[in-house]
């Protein structure tokens, strides 16, 4: 198996560090707001990464955090440290404690993930229950002279890491300056590029709702007072989690030159090892061409297309036709046809089902080598998908293919083998129009047949023909 690793540019054959056992670790989302449907798009690359591998037989152990605190709003544009903190932010725009902004977020987010069917992290935990862990690691680094002290914060040096840069290939100098939302300042911060392991509740941070106590010296605070910086979370959670050296990383490519280019700072110094061996970023989503953006209105949760009439599995199915690592374009459109080809592949399982009810079939090994192939191939998605449509459309026994459908399906999760028909109240004028319908297209009259199909769709139904049946549905308006 090839998989594309960021760290060295190249697609690498996959090799984990205990054989058939992978540990992965996916940034999580912040649980201030909605995720809209670009951020739910990375889970269902994570879940088809940890799909494809478990279709190869490893042991896969992904966790998923949540940042439930911090998080500050300059995080992947330039300065990491500043603006506001999202969690807070939150909190004072629905006027209750941070805690119940989290809860009711990962709710949320749970709901979207599930109905997306992506298969659940074997641990998701949350920032604020791990505190003493990230308190632990920045001991760690101020011990070993990667940290310092300031009134305001405890920095990691970055020019103590000499091999700091080494995912992004940016060069320090380059990077841009005091390019945050933010107002942020520390006189005694000692490089521009030096990023926050902890915050003291004192500055701009004086008033901030989440903190706990450390053992972390300032003049302005009593008891180490504050709270984690963004890129420890991680970094603890991962080593709680996954051990010192893991396996796979996984984030968007915003990721790449600060959190993750952090995270491994921290983390490969604190510990002396490896963090991760491979290094993998899903690109974006993009909406009719542009940049998802809230004042337009196409900044879409999975909730407002859910509200159109659509299913989350069609937009999961719309997810599979791009690569992980290639940017995707949403519009109505291409969510319409993404309906349209999986509401056939469900008819084509229904009439498998039915001629294939006395025969168990077998899984196709042909088809099964080349599904194989694509996936081994970097989780070429789009590409084994394709080899599933080849299937569908081969003449090998309809059992078979039914069997192998479904063995496909463990990595596509489109959840076939649990589907059935929606059954929906057909009014008797309906019925009779089907009726005369079939008549029509039993003695060949095309012609009836075609301006009958086309008067059932004027009264709000699309009817299909599957075999000898008539299948119908209503047709939900978008």
């Amino acid at each position: 198996m090839k998989l594309y690793n960021t760290l060295s540019k190249q697609k690498e054959t996959f090799t984990p560090l205990s054989a058939k056992k992978v540990g992965m670790y996916h940034c999580g989302p912040t649980v201030y707001w909605t995720q809209h449907i670009g951020n739910m798009r990375a889970v269902v690359m994570a879940d088809l990464i940890k799909r494809s591998l478990e279709y190869l037989d490893y042991d896969v152990t992904l966790v998923r955090n949540y940042t439930d605190v911090g998080h500050l709003t300059g995080d992947n544009e330039g300065d990491a440290d500043t603006g506001e903190d999202r969690m807070s932010k939150a909190a004072q725009r629905e006027n209750v404690d941070p805690m119940v902004i989290a809860k009711k977020y990962i709710d949320i987010y749970e709901q979207d993930r599930t109905a997306l069917n992506t298969l659940s992290p074997e641990y998701s935990p949350c920032a604020t229950n791990h505190i003493q862990e990230m308190i632990e690691m920045v001991q760690t680094l101020i011990n070993k002279g990667f940290a310092y002290n300031t009134d305001l914060a405890i920095y990691f040096d970055v020019t103590k890491k000499e091999d700091y840069t080494k995912l992004s290939g940016q060069k320090i100098e380059e990077q841009i300056k005091d390019a945050g939302h933010g107002s942020v300042s520390d006189p005694q911060k000692k490089n521009t590029q030096d990023f926050a392991l902890w915050f003291f509740k004192a500055g701009s941070h004086t008033h901030a709702l989440q903190t706990w106590k450390s053992p972390f010296q300032s003049s302005l605070v009593e008891n180490g007072e504050g709270f984690p910086g963004w890129h420890i979370e991680c970094s603890a959670m991962s080593k709680k989690y996954l051990g010192d050296s893991f396996d796979i990383h996984m984030g968007g490519i915003e990721h790449i030159p600060i959190h993750h280019t952090n995270e491994i700072a921290q983390s490969e110094s604190a510990t002396g090892k490896p963090m991760s061996t491979y290094w993998v970023h899903n690109e974006h989503l993009s909406v009719n061409g542009g940049k998802m953006s809230k004042s337009e209105g196409t900044s879409y949760t999975l909730q407002d297309i859910l509200e159109k009439g659509y299913s989350a599995l069609d937009v999961r199915y719309f997810f599979l036709q791009a690569h992980y690592r290639s940017k995707q374009n949403f519009t109505w459109e291409s969510l319409d046809a993404s309906r349209t080809a999986l509401n056939k592949i469900y008819r084509d399982i229904i009439f498998l089902r039915n001629k294939s009810t006395q025969n168990s079939g077998v899984m196709d090994v042909s088809f099964k080598d080349d599904f194989i192939q694509k996936i081994s191939d970097d989780i070429n998605i789009p590409q084994a998908l394709a080899v599933f449509h080849t299937m569908m459309k081969s003449d090998i026994p309809d059992a078979n293919k039914l069997a192998t459908a479904y063995d496909f399906d463990k990595v596509l999760g489109l959840n076939l083998s649990h589907y059935q028909e929606e059954q929906i109240p057909i009014p008797s004028e309906i019925q009779e129009i089907l009726d005369k319908r079939k008549i029509a297209r039993e003695t060949k009259d095309f012609e009836t047949s075609d301006i009958l199909r086309d008067t059932l769709r004027e009264k709000g139904y699309q009817v299909s023909d599957v075999g000898n049946e008539q299948k119908i549905e209503k047709i939900k308006n978008t």
